[in-house]
């Protein structure tokens, strides 16, 4: 088979960034002598980008001109189109002068890049979230997360000593490079992406092999690795279904999994376009765009981030110039007498269909441990995911108890303890003043300090949830958007339990006087940011339970929140 010419990666030329084995060992000489900073995940996986030219013409984490042109305009400072800001946060006490050499560790503290620092600029969560993600809801995955980010930008020259290190799934972790090497060695000109982040099943698997078909050519399912949505089957399982589906049911002459270390930024129609600009950098010239494609869901009012189709309208407007072209994600329905899938304007009349939303797989098969139906799924993925989704009953789950000092989150914590262990529940608690004794000792009641308690809380709880476990929280957390992190923390199986509690009420109760003492000091012009007096409350917008700490007993609620699990599939019924 002759070999293919590929489109020109975007820019023109694939960029980069890793020295050589003699300028390796000169720069980790260097390094130890260096002022550094830690990279968070996200930085790393936009780093492995930049390096090996996923993002080229990228060369850099951007400067002020690119930055401020991209979120006004989508577009780089030289007028090249890119769609979203990708920047390098830091503490700004923690850099060197301008023109001097920082290093760049990951979290184990080894030497990924050193960076000649030519830029540091200031720049405003609310104008990034507004502009690039079209919200400032702290629903959004990547507004709650930039509340966390350091107050500059840094830029500048990089020269890349180590790529990120991985263990798992080595053979599938490919360089653009390397990928455009073996589409070209299939001999197709063209080349159909496809973007995913969750397991595939009989639908994707139609789609893909249509997509292939319509444009004469190969395909490459190209799987987000790097950093999802939280909540997303975990990147391990999901490998494993795609390995096992393009062994067995894809053309390998013409089909390529491959693997991609992308941090999303769940930014819908402008995250479409950034998608396709790494997918030509891989050697595709076309791109299948989803519905709610890389969407977040739904925002704090429950509406959906973006429209449906707005990824799909965004990629169509510029498909020309980014020399990418979008096939659109048709739906496509399954004729059970004829075997078959269709697309839904071409369904016979009267004929039988059959669908399964992603919420039936999810609470009416992997919760109940029952096996997806092959006319959905192949036998390989239903049995991958019984494996690592439990039934429900078996699954950890966190019960996070929110309210205002003496709404009666610990009362009812403890009566909900002793029901969960009547029914073989192990329950691990976490009080939010017990907590403050151990694990958040030395911390105060300023808003940072309050969000890191939290946050610990929500890391624990999370840990002990994955390991399968049951684990009740009961902390004020007054913020809404550290309350979503600690959601974010945790993962599905997260039931926020809202004591909606007057404060006249929780006063009442107060026997160690704290509310009468914040009044005190508020009148003596001593504030002291005490919650419900001189700090406010944000009451979840749309908690899974909602109690009144007065007019019930703390037992009468207990159980409310027991009847809840059990109609969720956590408990086993009686």
């Amino acid at each position: 088979m002759t070999k293919a010419k590929l489109i020109a990666p975007y820019g023109g030329k694939l960029v980069n960034l890793v020295v050589d084995a003699k300028e390796r060992e000169s720069l980790l000489t260097r390094a130890s002598k260096l002022p550094s900073i830690k990279i968070s995940m996200r930085n790393l996986c936009d780093l492995e980008l930049l390096a090996t030219g996923g993002f080229s013409p990228l060369t850099t984490f951007m400067g002020k001109a690119d930055y401020e042109r991209v979120l006004h305009e989508m577009r780089l400072a030289d007028g090249t189109l890119w769609s979203l800001p990708i920047t390098l946060t830091a503490d700004p006490n923690e850099l060197p002068t301008v023109g001097e050499d920082i290093v760049l560790r990951n979290a184990n503290n080894d030497v990924i890049a050193i960076m000649t620092l030519d830029e540091v600029f200031h720049w405003d969560p609310e104008t990034e979230a507004v502009r690039a993600y079209g919200s400032t809801d702290p629903r959004h995955p990547m507004v709650s997360e930039m509340g966390r980010w350091g107050k500059v930008c840094i830029s500048g020259p990089i020269k890349v000593v180590n790529l990120p290190k991985y263990y798992d799934f080595v053979e599938l972790r490919r360089t653009p490079a390397q990928v455009r090497a073996m589409l070209e060695g299939m001999g197709n000109e063209n080349v159909v992406a496809f973007q995913t982040r969750n397991p595939l099943h009989r639908i994707h698997e139609e789609l893909t092999k249509r997509a292939a078909a319509q444009v004469k050519g190969s395909l490459i399912i190209h799987p987000v690795v790097g950093m999802t949505k939280p909540g997303d089957v975990d990147h391990y399982t999901r490998v494993r279904i795609y390995k096992a589906l393009v062994e067995n049911y894809y053309d390998k002459k013409s089909t390529l999994l491959s693997l991609l270390p992308l941090a999303m930024r769940l930014a819908g129609p402008r995250e479409a376009l950034l998608h396709a600009i790494i997918r030509r950098n891989h050697g595709a010239n076309h791109f299948i765009v989803g519905r709610d494609h890389a969407g977040p869901g739904k925002d704090s009012t429950g509406k959906p981030f973006y429209g449906p189709y707005d990824a799909q309208e965004m990629m169509k407007q510029y498909e020309a110039e980014l020399c990418v072209k979008m096939i659109p994600f048709e739906e496509l329905v399954y004729l059970p007498d004829e075997d078959r899938y269709v697309e839904g304007r071409d369904v016979p009349a009267g004929a039988k269909t059959l669908n399964i939303s992603g919420t039936q797989v999810r609470d009416d098969y992997l919760a109940k441990g029952k096996l997806l139906p092959e006319w959905f799924t192949r036998p390989e993925t239903a049995e991958i995911l019984r494996e690592m989704y439990p039934p429900r009953h078996k699954q950890g789950f966190c019960i996070w108890f929110t309210g205002l000092s003496g709404s009666g989150k610990s009362a009812t914590t403890q009566v909900l303890t002793s029901l969960l262990l009547e029914r073989g529940r192990e329950v691990a608690i976490l009080d939010g003043d017990v907590v403050r004794t151990h694990l958040s000792k030395g911390l105060g009641f300023s808003k940072e300090d309050r969000d890191t308690n939290i946050l610990r809380i929500g890391f624990v709880a999370g840990e002990i949830v994955q390991a399968g476990g049951a684990v009740v929280c009961a902390a004020i957390s007054p913020y809404r958007a550290t309350r979503n992190e600690a959601r974010k923390m945790v993962g599905e199986n997260f039931v926020t339990v809202y004591m909606d509690t007057p404060v006249e009420v929780c006063e009442q109760r107060d026997t160690k006087g704290l509310y009468a003492k914040a009044r005190q000091a508020v009148q003596a012009g001593k504030p002291m940011g005490f919650t419900g007096v001189d700090d406010p409350y944000e009451p979840p917008i749309e908690p899974e339970i909602t109690l009144k700490g007065y007019g019930a007993t703390p037992e009468e609620n207990a159980r409310i929140i027991v009847s809840y699990l059990e109609d969720q599939g956590y408990l086993n019924n009686h």
